[in-house]
């Protein structure tokens, strides 16, 4: 009899994945990638840096043009996004964006390329991009860029998306472990998805996917409210972001992950109000705009350049 479990679709996650009954992946959006050097258009260097042979996680360091010998730049260490399972630090979508941010922002990036669910699933991701961010602060980094321009006193995290996500909880472990880290650029983050809208029905087969979904990137899931998603449900989840000086929480007001941001943002202006946290945090969001629309269709944008600008004056 013939074995048709390698043709037969048993999950499908537009417009991310595919997953067949034989446990074959299939990715709807297929990741091209470029390769590290300097950038025709702004100037910027970047190189590629193993950081660990045994599980193949990477980096991609940025630097702006025309740098002095002695000349020490804020870091920003960041995290793609792709909801774990898509996309790559080496993707022309980051890389083209880091660029630019790099060029106008004069900082180092540290672009990490960390390893993907399903194959993967959380919190291997957080694993990576944490070996990455100790990496970046213990002194060892297996690259000369970080220790010879990087200035550890002004540390930066970012990411968008599932990145946003990844920021957070890099902020909470950092803050564990006593690790200093100035600001977080979080933007478009996956904290959940907004309530639907439309009929009951309708609005439960969509919790159902968006669990399915969930639980293929986290098996260990309790529910669409776990706080590996949604951080505001687990109040010690939150307390290691006010050891960070600012936050910058970036949304798109048709992003159906818009509320769950402003939700974080409201967070914290809270423990501000009360005294809990003696930072500050920063709330943007772009009007007519859908999620991630400056990474892709609508990159070269005046919203996208107004966007890229926040950024750029949020990092010192």
């Amino acid at each position: 009899m013939e074995n048709n479990s390698d043709t037969t679709v048993e999950h499908e996650f537009p417009p991310f994945i595919r997953i067949y009954k034989s446990g074959r992946v299939e990715r709807l959006i297929v990741t091209s990638t470029v390769p590290a050097g300097t950038d025709p258009v702004t100037g910027v260097t970047s190189r590629d840096v193993l950081i660990n042979p045994i599980t193949g996680v990477s980096a991609r360091l940025y630097i702006p043009p025309d740098l002095p010998s002695d000349a020490k730049l804020p870091i920003l260490v960041y995290f793609h996004g792709g909801g774990f399972v898509i996309e790559s630090a080496t993707s022309p979508t980051y890389h083209n964006y880091l660029n630019l941010l790099v060029s106008k922002a004069r900082i180092l990036v540290v672009s990490v390329e960390y390893r993907l669910a399903p194959e993967h699933p959380l919190p291997t991701a957080y694993d990576d991009c944490w070996e990455v961010l100790a990496s970046t602060v213990s002194g060892s980094f297996p690259d000369e860029w970080v220790s010879g321009y990087g200035d550890l006193g002004r540390l930066y995290l970012g990411g968008d998306s599932a990145g946003g996500n990844t920021t957070h909880h890099m902020a909470v472990k950092a803050a564990s472990e006593g690790i200093k880290i100035k600001g977080l650029v979080i933007c478009h983050p996956w904290f959940g998805w907004s309530e639907a809208i439309g009929s009951e029905s309708q609005d439960l087969v969509k919790k159902e996917n968006n669990l399915k979904f969930l639980r293929l990137v986290y098996p260990e899931a309790t529910g669409l409210e776990d706080p590996i998603m949604n951080p505001m449900a687990a109040k010690e989840r939150m307390e290691g972001v006010y050891k960070c000086e600012k936050v910058l929480v970036a949304v798109a007001q048709k992003d159906e992950l818009r509320d769950k941001g402003k939700l974080y943002y409201d967070k914290l202006l809270e423990a501000v109000s009360s005294g809990e946290w003696n930072g500050h945090v920063e709330f943007y969001e772009t009007e007519g705009e859908d999620h991630v629309f400056y990474l892709l269709h609508n990159r070269g944008s005046d919203k996208a350049m107004e966007m890229m600008q926040k950024v750029v004056s949020f990092i010192d």
